[in-house]
């Protein structure tokens, strides 16, 4: 499959979730939905590899998956608000999430929110 390259592909750590992203991501989002689901969540927390082998994953989708690589599933098509979902699983807040993938702590994370976010020069 050929690639367009797009005008926003080289924003630093930036993956916007454009078509191409929702359409790698497919089954990475519909296996994140599921875990809205009580009864879902329980049969992934004994065995979440044997659980996701019920999803078309790719090996790199099932690893970020498995080692909660959060950019990782950013970059394979995630959706943040379903990747989320995950987070929540594991009984981590947003702020946890951002944090890791904006490589501070939770509490860093959440004091550059409150100071109004991210600087534009980095």
């Amino acid at each position: 499959m050929t690639s367009v390259k797009r005008d926003y592909d080289d924003i630093p750590g930036t993956y916007v979730f454009d078509g191409r992203r929702a359409r790698q991501g497919y089954a990475l989002n519909k296996f994140l939905k599921t875990l809205d689901d009580p009864e879902v969540r329980e049969v992934f927390r004994r065995d979440e590899a044997g659980y996701l082998d019920r999803f078309s994953l790719s090996e790199e989708q099932r690893r970020a998956v498995l080692e909660r690589d959060w950019n990782g599933l950013l970059e394979l098509g995630g959706n943040v608000f379903y990747i989320w979902k995950l987070c929540v699983f594991d009984g981590c807040s947003m702020q946890y999430m951002g944090g890791q993938m904006s490589g501070m702590s939770e509490d860093e994370f959440r004091q550059m929110m409150l100071d109004g976010g991210r600087r534009q020069d980095g």
